[in-house]
């Protein structure tokens, strides 16, 4: 089977300089900046105020509905509850932690429960306690999803392919931690009951194609894929494309073609949740681009700001364009380096101009190099057409809200038109429209 997807670019990956530094550094900040909102859904409640000494790993935020916890990274004092800038974009109501750096903590020691004999309500609530949520960056809620594949899915997916240029955080998971990996993957192979279990990973990844093959037989039942390297082959719907073979139609959910995938950090957070009770209060986050000095991964407390990690990977350039929050097309630029690293943060990219590729002039060539990468089959010219000239009903028509965002039009694009933004606004546009 020749497995593709539509469309999808080979961008200059640079994935080498983020794996050069190999002894990992852990990251304890000394004021921890915790969001309430650190997923898709209603943002959590504060359940601490100003005075309360916390524990890592103690419950500080909860709610209703679709909704997670967020948990302690450090023990310590919690000295504010205000909003505080937020890296995808704003302000956020967020708990500050002042670290006493003696790490006391509630997380149980030498835990590690067997789930064979758990029912999928207590795996589900395992998960959904322990805060997780995708962390491949869509931030979606785990409990939540893992309940919708039940009885609707007969493909399991383990999402490793870590598309994105310069990032490396799940390749040092697949070379690190495999069998947390394949464990979380039995998990929910045991309360979803596919029909196949996929480990799906780009073949860029040597080191770690070998460390999961090496284990595998330990888990029987799951396979693993090795696809093509190309961009966006990480996302949801071309992943599945590649894999079995199936389009997610528009509009529609993985789950309507038998899918279902997770991110490989999501699974090796579900194993240390299920087996070890342990919540997300840390995550590997890259730091990389040619504007930092040290480029290198980080196993990192939650709530870090992005300035603390620059500075211990050495600082920045002088030259220094632009610091992003994930990678280099579908990341979020950031202003403010006091935001904290969240709970979807894979990685601090920081960057010189010349990586940015801009142009002072843009102009459209109609060369049609955006259709055909296009992986959503859309029309990249005539959406930038319609948006320019203000008309709703023509973005609509060429179909906008299906674009992703993955930028892969704009990567090709000779003209260097600002694609990814100008499609934003489009859809910022249709929301407006729709909301009169």
């Amino acid at each position: 089977m020749k497995r593709l997807f539509f469309g999808g670019i080979h961008p200059k990956y640079n994935k080498e300089m983020s794996t050069e530094i190999t002894d990992i550094q852990k990251i304890s900040p000394k004021f921890a900046c915790l969001p309430m909102q650190q997923h898709i859904g209603a943002a959590c409640t504060p359940l601490v105020k100003v005075g309360d000494y916390v524990l890592r790993g103690q419950k500080i935020g909860d709610g209703e509905g679709m909704c997670v916890p967020v948990h302690a990274s450090v023990s310590g004092k919690v000295v504010a509850v205000e909003n505080r800038p937020h890296p995808n974009g704003g302000e956020a109501l967020t708990v500050v932690i002042e670290n006493d750096f003696k790490d006391t903590s509630i997380l149980p020691e030498g835990m590690n429960e067997s789930a064979e004999d758990m029912d999928a309500d207590t795996v589900l609530h395992k998960i959904r306690e322990a805060g997780i949520v995708g962390m491949g960056g869509a931030a979606f809620p785990g409990s939540i999803k893992a309940l919708g594949a039940m009885g609707k899915v007969d493909t399991l997916i383990a999402n490793a392919c870590e598309c994105e240029p310069y990032i490396t955080a799940d390749d040092y998971l697949l070379r690190k931690t495999p069998d947390q990996i394949l464990s979380g993957v039995e998990i929910l192979k045991a309360i979803i009951k596919p029909e196949r279990a996929i480990v799906a990973i780009e073949d860029n990844k040597k080191e770690g194609i070998s460390a999961i093959r090496e284990i595998l037989p330990r888990y029987p039942g799951i396979e693993v894929v090795v696809l093509p390297t190309r961009y966006p082959q990480g996302s949801e719907k071309q992943l599945i494309q590649a894999v079995t073979g199936r389009e997610v139609p528009p509009g529609s959910l993985p789950a309507s073609i038998g899918c279902a995938v997770f991110n490989v950090a999501t699974f090796a957070a579900i194993h240390r949740a299920v087996r070890w009770g342990y919540p997300i209060t840390q995550r590997i986050v890259t730091v990389s681009g040619e504007a930092i000095t040290r480029p290198q991964n980080f196993i990192v407390r939650l709530g870090t700001p992005f300035h603390d990690l620059i500075e211990i990977a050495g600082g920045l350039n002088d030259k220094t364009e632009r610091v992003i929050s994930g990678g280099p097309m579908m990341g979020k630029a950031q202003s403010d380096l006091s935001v904290p690293v969240v709970k979807a943060t894979n990685s601090v990219l920081c960057l010189l101009k010349d990586e940015n590729g801009a142009a002072e002039n843009p102009v459209c060539l109609r060369c049609g190099k955006c259709v055909s990468v296009c992986p959503m089959k859309l029309q990249p010219l005539y959406m930038y057409r319609y948006q320019r000239a203000g008309d709703v009903k023509m973005l609509l028509k060429y179909n906008l809200t299906d674009c992703m965002e993955c930028g892969s039009c704009a990567y090709t694009c000779p003209g260097k038109l600002p694609l990814v933004e100008t499609f934003r606004l489009g859809k910022k546009m249709i929301k407006e429209a729709n909301g009169k």
